[in-house]
C-alpha cells in the first residue's frame, strides 16, 4: 500500500468511500443491538476469560503515573477501568466505542469503581479528537473492525501526542485459533448459509497478517513497531460454553434467526465438536494473539 496515492488510484474510487460507509452502518447497528446486549449480559465472563490480554495493556504503564489514555473500542470499560486504576488520581483514561448498550455498562463499572475514566460514544476512525490529547493509545480486541485502517490508525495518531505510545492486542491467524472457527465449522452442513471468512475484511481477524499492520500504522504515521506472539492461556466455567457459541460469532448471530428445531440441532452438534476443549468443569483453550507496540513519530 503505498502512502503517496496518485489521482487514479482505486483508493479515490467514489464506490470505496460507499462501501466503507457501508460496512461502518452495518458495524453501528451490530454493536447498538443483540450483539452489543449480549457482551454486556455475558460481561464477567468475558472479563475473566480474557484478563491475562487486559494485563498485558495495563502493563504497558508505571502505577501512578498519570497521563491520559485512550482505550479505542473499550466496550464495557474493563481495560478502561483496569489502565484508570493504573493510572491513579493524576491520570484518566477515555474510552471510546460505537455502542450505547456497552458504553452505559462502562460507564456503571467506572463509577462503582471510583476511577478517573469517562466515555465517547463515537467512531473511532472518525471521531473529532482533540490533537495531541493523549499519551498513549490502547485496545484490546477494538481495532479489527475498521473500514479503512490507515484512516483509522491516521486519525489515533492525530489525537496523540508527538512519542506517545500506542499498544494493542488483536488476533493472529484463523489456523492458529482453532476455538474460535470450531462453532462455524461444525454448524456448517446445518446452516449452509454461514458467511465465510474474508481474510484482511473488517472483523474478528481483520489484523492477523503481521506485515499488512506494520504497513498499514507506518503509513499512518506511527513508528518503531513492534509486534510479538502472545499465547494466552483461557478458561470459562463448562456450563458458559453453550451461551457463548449460541451468542457469538457468526453462529450466534445466525441462530438469531433460526427456528427453535434447527437451533437445538445445531447447539448440540456444535458442543459435541467443543469436546477437546472441555476438561472436567473447565473450558480451556490458547488465544493466539499479537501484541503491537509503535510511537507517534513527530
Amino acid at each position: 500500500m503505498e502512502s503517496d496515492r496518485g489521482a487514479n488510484d482505486p483508493a479515490d474510487d467514489p464506490a470505496d468511500d460507499r462501501a466503507d460507509d457501508r460496512a461502518g452502518n452495518e458495524q453501528m447497528e451490530r454493536w447498538n443491538g443483540p450483539t452489543g446486549n449480549a457482551w454486556v449480559e455475558a460481561q464477567d465472563m468475558l472479563d475473566a476469560l480474557f484478563a491475562p490480554l487486559e494485563e498485558l495493556l495495563v502493563d504497558a504503564f508505571s502505577a501512578g503515573q498519570g497521563g491520559r489514555v485512550l482505550d479505542v473500542g473499550c466496550g464495557t470499560g474493563g481495560t478502561t477501568v483496569a489502565v484508570a486504576r493504573r493510572l491513579g488520581p493524576g491520570g484518566r483514561c477515555v474510552g471510546v466505542d460505537i455502542s450505547e448498550p456497552m458504553l452505559e455498562a462502562a460507564r456503571a463499572r467506572a463509577e462503582r469503581a471510583g476511577v478517573r475514566a469517562s466515555f465517547i460514544r463515537a467512531d473511532a476512525q472518525d471521531h473529532d479528537f482533540e490533537p495531541g490529547a493523549f499519551d498513549a493509545v490502547v485496545s484490546r480486541f477494538g481495532v479489527m473492525f475498521f473500514p479503512d485502517p490507515v484512516r483509522a490508525f491516521g486519525n489515533l495518531r492525530r489525537a496523540a501526542r508527538e512519542d506517545a505510545v500506542l499498544r494493542f492486542i488483536v488476533w493472529r491467524g484463523l489456523a492458529e485459533n482453532p476455538f474460535m472457527t470450531t462453532a462455524e465449522r461444525a454448524a456448517a452442513p446445518l446452516m449452509p448459509n454461514l458467511p465465510k471468512r474474508v481474510p484482511d475484511a473488517p472483523g474478528q481477524f481483520a489484523l492477523a497478517d503481521a506485515d499488512r499492520v506494520r504497513r498499514l500504522l507506518e503509513e499512518s504515521g506511527w513508528a518503531g513497531v513492534g509486534i510479538r506472539p502472545v499465547d494466552a492461556a483461557c478458561v470459562m466455567p463448562e456450563t458458559e460454553l453453550a451461551p457463548y457459541f449460541s451468542r457469538f460469532g457468526p453462529v450466534g448471530i445466525a441462530l438469531r434467526e433460526t427456528d427453535a428445531t434447527t437451533r437445538a440441532r445445531v447447539v448440540e452438534s456444535v458442543r459435541g465438536a467443543f469436546e477437546p476443549f472441555v476438561h472436567d468443569a473447565q473450558v480451556r483453550f490458547t488465544a493466539a494473539c499479537w501484541q503491537i507496540d509503535a510511537r507517534a513519530a513527530g
